[in-house]
């Protein structure tokens, strides 16, 4: 605004000494055109992405460019009429002209300049979260081997705790053979004292083969090759053909389909599940069907029961060892089953999960990748 009330003045004097309306515009126009694209500028540049640091740059290239325009025409001007009394007309015209395109150059360079230092903030930016993430992983790397070492010392543990319990337990059950053996000298109370060690000693040996069968689906399992479990399904029916028939029970099963997995461990899992449906059928004979439905590379094996299901509330904790949601004395059983299912099926890359409403059943599901070729 200065340069616009600086040129009025000049105006007004040119004017007062005898100078042509020609004349007068053009001295006013020379110095007010820097000042209003200035004004201009000072309106627009807060309306674009420019940072207010780089407004002086802007500024600094409408002052060049009305700097070199002025220059050359005023040195034509002397160099070619020998002096400056009488002026193009042009010289307004290419003067604001200079001034405008030292303008656009300096608002492209603002912007540039603007562009540059936010990529340099988002380029730290990046690489601070690159770092956050290279040291989160290695945490998690850590981790992981830790947690590694951790599950191998327990499993080597557990095997070795329940290797090295089997001997003494062998010998107790063996006296206790022995003393049941002379059954005829023993009165009642002692007989009653005798078959309750003898339950706790078979017991304690279904619990040290379910830990050392725990501990071994790591360290003992096959490789993982294409099982079939229909077959599968059809010789643990042939096992518990006995159990079954004791029970009146119906097992039955849809189409299985080829897995890909340790057929022994398979066996394993599938036939705790079936046995476990059986066992917990309530008072009427027990229905079990077995289903499964392909779920892109995996297939979800179903064990479906009537039996007498099991409370929401508990159903987290079925899958932890040595976890009864009965007594002994209702159902038999170690507390192991389940725990190994779930090892099984995550040896596996699998998971398994229960859906059971109370006096309803229960339908227990386990993902199993599918074979190589049939995935």
């Amino acid at each position: 605004m200065m340069y616009v009330v600086v040129a009025t003045g000049r105006t007004i004097v040119r004017l007062s000494n005898g100078g042509t309306p020609s004349s007068v515009f053009l001295i006013w126009f020379l110095i007010s055109v820097f000042g209003a694209v200035l004004c201009y500028g000072s309106y627009r540049l807060p309306r674009t992405s420019i940072d207010d640091e780089y407004y002086p740059y802007v500024a600094g290239w409408s002052l060049v460019g009305f700097a070199i325009i002025l220059t050359v025409l005023v040195s034509y001007h002397v160099l070619a009429e020998g002096g400056i009394a009488n002026p193009s007309r042009a010289i307004p015209i290419l003067t604001s002209l200079g001034t405008t395109a030292g303008y656009g150059i300096g608002v492209h360079d603002g912007k540039a300049r603007t562009r540059e230092r936010e990529l340099e903030h988002r380029n730290r930016a990046l690489e601070a979260t690159q770092r956050e993430l290279e040291e989160t992983v290695a945490r998690l790397e850590r981790s992981n081997r830790q947690l590694e070492a951790s599950n191998e010392r327990l499993e080597q543990f557990a095997y070795a705790a329940s290797h090295d319990l089997q001997e003494p337990l062998r010998m107790v059950s063996s006296y206790l053979q022995l003393i049941d053996r002379r059954n005829d000298d023993l009165d009642a109370e002692t007989e009653e004292f005798l078959k309750y060690a003898v339950d706790g000693a078979d017991r304690m040996r279904r619990m040290i083969d379910g830990l050392l069968r725990y501990s071994r689906v790591e360290t003992e399992g096959e490789p993982l090759e294409p099982v079939d479990l229909e077959t599968v399904f059809e010789e643990i029916c042939d096992d518990l053909s006995v159990k079954i028939a004791e029970c009146d029970g119906e097992v039955t099963a849809d189409d299985l389909p080829r897995v890909e997995g340790d057929e022994a461990q398979l066996r394993q899992l599938l036939g705790n599940l079936i046995r476990n449906a059986l066992e917990y059928s309530g008072e009427e004979p027990p229905s079990v069907h077995v289903t499964a439905e392909r779920n892109g590379a995996d297939w979800r094996l179903s064990v479906s029961d009537d039996g007498i299901g099991i409370d929401p509330a508990e159903q987290e904790r079925i899958f932890e060892m040595f976890q009864r949601l009965h007594t002994r004395e209702e159902h038999e059983g170690t507390g192991l089953g389940l725990a190994l299912c779930e090892r099984i099926a995550e040896r596996h890359d699998g998971t398994i999960s229960v859906d059971s409403t109370p006096g309803n059943g229960s339908t227990f599901t386990v993902t199993l990748p599918a074979c190589a070729d049939e995935a």
